[in-house]
């Protein structure tokens, strides 16, 4: 189905001052997109500049913490 050339729901023809509701089939075809977006993120290895750069930081926490200090801030 073209949504370009369909007719705009009744909930898009509404006042500006009534609340607009998605139609639950766009809800759902939203859903799905981020939810296959966001998949594929988490699936993606980390960089190997940003292992790096946590364990600097793990190194660094870690050096603090023997030393006393802490660079936490509260």
């Amino acid at each position: 189905m073209n949504l370009m050339n369909a007719d705009p729901p009744e909930a898009a023809r509404a006042e500006p001052d009534d609340e607009m509701v998605l139609d639950p089939r766009v809800q759902e075809s939203i859903g799905r997109s981020l939810k296959a977006h966001y998949d594929d993120l988490i699936n993606a290895p980390v960089p190997d500049r940003f292992l790096v750069l946590l364990a600097q930081l793990e190194d660094t926490e870690q050096r603090l913490k023997a030393e006393g200090r802490s660079d936490e801030r509260s």
